[in-house]
C-alpha cells in the first residue's frame, strides 16, 4: 500500500513525511525545492503498514526543465499510490498553485486527504477552514513541526486504504545494493536503467539527487533493494548545508547495504575521492566493487584498465573488482548486477572447517610463518565463526609472533582461494590456551 504526499513547493511535505513515519529519512531545509525525486519511506499506524511517497513541490507555472522533471515524478507517485495526501500551507492560505493542483487531484481516481500544515497551536485551527473551497473534502489540520493532528491524519489515511491481503513475509534473501560515488558520474542513470523507467531525475547539473532513494526490483528471480544516493564530494568542498545533509544520508545508506557499487567516470579514471568513497563502504562492512561508467564515451586501452585493476588490488585491502559498463546504453549492466548479487551471496558463505585447515596447511607451505627471538609462529587450527561479513579464527601458539605483513598475506591467500575479492573478511588470531586461562582467571 502506498500513499503519495504531494503539494506546492515549500509547504512542509518532507517534514510531514518524517513526522508521520517517525524517521529523519527525507532531507528537510527551509530552502524551496530541496526534494526532487520521489522518496519512499515505510510507515506503520495501528497495525497497518504502508509506504509514504515523498515528492518534490509541483509548480505548474514554473517552466524550468528541472521543475518539469519533478512534476513528472510526482504524477508517477500518484499513479503508483492508493491514497494521496495533499499538503497545503495553512499560514499562507489558498494560493493559485494549490487550486491548480486541487483541479488535477479532483480528476484522479485515488481518494485525497487535504493536510493543512503549519497549524502549530490551537488558535491557528480556524485557518484550515479556508481550504474547503478546494473541493476535496474536510481539510485535516496538522503541524509537521509540533506533531499536532498527525494521529488524526494517519487515522484518515488508514481508513481510506483498501483492505490488504496477507502481507508478504520479509525475504532474508533480499540484497540491499547501494549505488554511491562522486556527483555526476551516472548513478541515477544506472538506477533508471535497472528499473526500466525514469525513476530518478537525471541532469547534467551535479547534485541533482539529494535523498537516498530505495527502489525494490526483481533481478533474476532475486529481490534487490537498489539505493540511489547523492554524490559525495571531498569534505573540504562541501560548503552548502543541504549538500552536507544529503552526503550524510548517502553514508547512512551504505551502513544498511550489503553491497556498495562505487560508480566512477571512465573518462577520469579512478580518482583519489573514488578511493575514499570505496574505503567508506569497506569500513561499514559492505562488499564493494568499483564501476567505470560512461565506457561507451571514454573506453580505456586494455593495458590502462589492467593497470587500474592492479592499482586497486594494491591500494584497497578488500581488493575489489573493477568493472566496466555504460548506464546510458546498457552495456555491461546485466553483468554488473550479477556480480553484485554474487558479492552479497559470498558474504553469507560458510566454509567447512576441514577445507579451511587444508588451506592453512597450504599457506604455511607457500610462505613460512615469521619467527621472533628464535621461536617461530605456528598456525594450528582454523574455523569460521560467523558470516555477513565472514569471520574466521586461527589458533596460534603465540599471538605476539603474528606480524601485520603475514596476517595480510593469509588474508590475501584466503580471498584468492575462496573468491572473496571485494568482500570484507575478519581474521582473529587466538593464542592457544588463552580461553582456558580467561575462564580460570574468572
Amino acid at each position: 500500500m502506498k500513499v503519495a504526499v504531494v503539494g506546492y513547493p515549500n509547504v512542509g511535505k518532507s517534514s510531514l513525511v518524517n513526522r508521520l513515519s517517525g524517521t529523519r529519512q527525507a532531507v528537510v531545509h527551509e530552502r524551496s525545492g530541496v526534494t526532487r525525486d520521489r522518496h519512499e519511506v515505510d510507515c506503520e499506524w495501528n497495525g497497518r503498514r504502508f509506504t509514504l511517497i515523498d515528492t518534490g513541490g509541483m509548480d505548474t507555472a514554473d517552466e524550468d526543465p528541472m521543475q518539469g522533471s519533478i512534476r513528472e515524478q510526482a504524477i508517477a507517485a500518484l499513479e503508483d499510490a492508493e491514497v494521496a495526501v495533499f499538503v497545503v500551507d495553512a499560514q499562507a492560505g489558498v494560493r493559485p498553485g494549490d487550486e491548480e493542483l486541487a483541479d488535477l487531484l479532483r480528476r484522479r481516481p485515488e481518494p485525497v486527504v487535504v493536510a493543512a500544515n503549519k497549524i502549530d497551536s490551537v488558535k491557528d485551527l480556524a485557518l484550515a477552514a479556508d481550504f474547503h473551497r478546494l473541493g476535496l473534502g474536510d481539510p485535516q489540520p496538522v503541524s509537521a513541526a509540533q506533531g499536532l493532528g498527525t494521529g488524526d491524519l494517519l487515522d484518515r489515511v488508514v481508513e481510506l486504504l483498501p483492505d490488504e491481503g496477507d502481507a508478504p513475509e520479509q525475504d532474508d534473501e533480499t540484497v540491499r545494493l547501494a549505488v554511491i560515488g562522486r556527483p555526476n558520474v551516472g548513478k541515477s542513470t544506472l538506477v533508471n536503467r535497472l528499473a526500466g523507467q525514469t525513476r530518478m531525475i537525471v541532469s547534467d547539473v551535479a547534485g541533482t539527487t539529494r535523498d537516498a532513494i530505495d527502489l525494490r526490483l526483481e533481478v533474476g528471480g532475486r529481490e534487490v533493494v537498489l539505493v540511489d544516493t547523492a554524490g559525495i564530494r571531498r569534505q573540504a568542498r562541501v560548503d552548502d548545508q543541504v549538500e552536507y545533509y544529503t552526503a550524510l544520508r548517502s553514508q547512512r545508506a551504505v551502513e544498511r547495504a550489503d553491497v556498495a557499487l562505487v560508480v566512477c567516470d571512465a573518462g577520469e579514471g579512478i580518482t583519489a575521492q573514488d578511493l575514499r568513497i570505496a574505503e567508506l563502504a569497506m569500513k561499514e562492512g559492505c562488499a564493494t566493487a568499483l564501476v567505470l561508467n560512461k565506457w561507451d564515451a571514454s573506453p580505456m586501452a586494455e593495458e590502462d584498465l589492467l593497470h587500474e585493476r592492479a592499482r586497486m588490488a594494491s591500494k584497497l585491502r578488500l581488493r575489489p573488482k573493477v568493472l566496466t559498463m555504460s548506464a546510458l546504453t546498457g552495456r555491461g549492466v546485466e553483468r554488473l548486477v550479477s556480480e553484485a548479487v554474487g558479492l552479497a551471496d559470498r558474504m553469507k558463505v560458510r566454509i567447512p572447517t576441514p577445507e579451511l585447515n587444508r588451506f592453512l596447511s597450504e599457506v604455511v607451505q607457500q610462505r613460512q610463518p615469521p619467527a621472533k627471538q628464535g621461536s617461530r609462529l605456528r598456525l594450528l587450527y582454523m574455523a569460521q565463526v560467523s558470516t555477513r561479513p565472514p569471520r574466521f579464527a586461527i589458533t596460534v601458539n603465540s599471538r605476539n609472533r603474528v606480524t601485520r605483513d603475514y596476517a595480510y598475506f593469509v588474508e590475501n591467500r584466503l580471498r584468492a582461494r575462496f573468491g572473496m575479492d571485494g568482500v570484507p573478511v575478519i581474521i582473529d588470531f587466538n593464542e592457544r590456551g588463552s580461553r582456558r586461562r580467561e575462564v580460570e582467571d574468572r
